[in-house]
C-alpha cells in the first residue's frame, strides 16, 4: 500500500511539474462562442480586410477542444497582437465536432472550398475578396497545442506578404 501511495505521489508531483510550463507556453482561451453568426463576422471581417487591405485569419475550433483553446490563448499574447492588429482581421467560429458529425457552422468552411473539418482548429487564411490562400494547411492544426509559437508567428507572417 505504501509502494502505491508513494507512486500516486510521484506521477502527481510529476503533473505539477509540467503543467505549469505548459500553460504558461500555452495560454488558452475560450474564444468559440456558439451564439455568435458565424457568417455576419466573416462578412464583416472580409468588408475590414477590404478596407484595410489586409486579410482574414479565421479559426474554426471549439471551446472543448485543447488545441482550440491554446491556439486562442497564443493569438491572444503580446507576440501575436501587433502582426494580427496590422495584417488580419481575427474570426473565431464554433464548429462544435465536425468529425462526429455534430459539426456547426460548416457551411463557413464550404464557402471557402473546404468539404471536410478532420477536427479542430482549422486555420484559413482569406484575402479580402474571399479566396483562401492556405488551402492545403489549412486543416493540419489539430495539433496546434504542441506547435512552437515562433513557428506559428512565420507562417503567419509568410501571408503578409501576399
Amino acid at each position: 500500500m505504501r509502494t502505491l501511495i508513494a507512486a500516486a505521489a510521484l506521477l502527481l508531483s510529476a503533473c505539477a511539474h509540467t503543467a505549469p510550463s505548459q500553460t504558461a507556453h500555452h495560454p488558452e482561451a475560450r474564444s468559440y462562442d456558439a451564439t455568435l453568426d458565424a457568417s455576419a463576422a466573416v462578412d464583416a471581417a472580409l468588408e475590414r480586410a477590404g478596407e484595410r487591405n489586409n486579410k482574414v485569419l479565421l479559426v474554426m475550433g471549439a471551446n472543448w477542444c485543447h488545441d482550440s483553446r491554446a491556439l486562442a490563448g497564443l493569438l491572444e499574447t503580446p507576440q501575436f497582437v501587433d502582426l494580427i492588429d496590422e495584417h488580419f482581421e481575427l474570426v473565431f467560429v464554433n464548429v462544435g465536432m465536425p468529425q462526429t458529425d455534430d459539426g456547426h457552422n460548416l457551411h463557413i468552411a464550404h464557402r471557402f472550398g473546404l468539404e471536410n473539418l478532420p477536427g479542430t482548429p482549422n486555420v484559413l487564411v482569406i484575402d479580402a475578396d474571399g479566396t483562401l490562400l492556405n488551402a492545403e494547411t489549412a486543416t493540419t492544426w489539430r495539433n496546434a497545442a504542441s506547435r512552437e509559437a515562433d513557428a506559428i508567428y512565420a507562417d503567419l507572417l509568410g501571408f503578409t506578404s501576399i
